[in-house]
């Protein structure tokens, strides 16, 4: 059985990677679209890969993903 939320993280994890972004950086790009995170939450939140698909969606938005590879 998949586990979702882990490869939700992976996900997650693989975009922030692609662009050299650590928390405190996604944090300042979530911020430009209105969303407020702090990093040390953020980072608490990906490790735990328990977060919304809304969530997700302003992550990638937020790092400006036009292109998901879910294989």
């Amino acid at each position: 059985m998949q586990d979702w939320n882990s490869r939700a993280k992976g996900l997650l994890k693989a975009e922030m990677a692609k662009r050299h972004m650590k928390a405190p950086d996604l944090a300042k790009a979530l911020e430009v679209i209105g969303v407020e995170e702090r990093a040390d939450n953020l980072k608490n939140k990906i490790a735990r890969g328990g977060f919304s698909a809304g969530f997700f969606l302003q992550c990638l938005a937020a790092m400006e993903v036009t292109t998901l590879h879910l294989d």
